[in-house]
């Protein structure tokens, strides 16, 4: 039942967020700091990720190729599907969950602590509004650095390959290109929406109905990024059963 009263706890707030807005001259400056925060702040961790993910699923192919008569530009291939299917959108949005998702609910959880969020309610101000609809807003470009984070992870394989002596710069390319299927592209852009929604949402959900003190607020981050990478790990399996199954 806990769990019922959670998931129906997590739905009123995702309703009241968009209830009762926040002055547009107040909100712009809350969002650009959430998209410096969230999504600038991120990419240096999700290029270091991505380009060595690359590499790494580059060398494994080429090792597993031990039969002559399978073309080197498997390997490109097999970079482009894992990178652009599953690493980019899953496996960086899980390092995201506990990155971005660590800081929003620390942030939201020591303003309740501290009793901010009270004072803005008791100020009138629709403090959901006010903390977590800029949080999702800057959320909805994490698209653009799962972009990012597929460019560089090929790249990572393309470098990986060829320095690493496995594979023709021109095989790995011929492998890119081979049989490439644009909606694959669409379905991991449409998982990453997702994920952002739910890494800007439930981390706010338990650094905003967290209760105690500050060591409360630890064990909020660690059970908002265990949840929000459970939840992720099932969205990602419901999705691609229903968007490529």
């Amino acid at each position: 039942m806990n769990y019922l009263a959670s998931i129906g706890s997590y739905s009123i707030m995702i309703r009241e967020v968009f209830k009762k807005p926040t002055k547009w001259s107040i909100m712009k400056d809350l969002i650009l700091k959430e998209i410096d925060e969230l999504i600038y702040g991120s990419l240096g961790i999700i290029i270091f990720i991505s380009f060595f993910i690359g590499g790494v699923v580059a060398i494994q192919t080429a090792l597993n190729l031990t039969s002559p008569i399978i073309p080197k530009s498997l390997i490109g291939f097999t970079t482009r599907q894992s990178v652009i299917l599953e690493f980019a959108p899953t496996f960086v949005s899980i390092i995201m969950a506990g990155k971005v998702g660590s800081y929003i609910t620390s942030s939201i959880g020591t303003m309740r602590v501290t009793e901010q969020i009270d004072a803005l309610e008791v100020m009138g101000v629709n403090s959901l509004n006010y903390l977590v609809f800029p949080k999702i807003i800057a959320m909805m470009l994490y698209p653009f650095a799962i972009a990012i984070a597929m460019y560089v992870g090929i790249f990572g394989g393309w470098f990986a390959g060829v320095f690493g002596g496995y594979v023709s710069s021109a095989d790995f390319i011929n492998g890119l290109v081979l049989d490439f299927i644009p909606y694959q592209v669409a379905y991991a852009f449409i998982k990453t929406f997702v994920f952002a929604m739910i890494i800007a949402t439930i981390p706010a959900y338990h650094g905003f109905y967290m209760k105690g003190g500050a060591l409360e607020v630890g064990k909020a981050s660690t059970t908002a990024f265990v949840w929000t990478s459970v939840v992720i790990i099932i969205l990602n399996y419901l999705l691609t059963q229903m968007l490529l199954g």
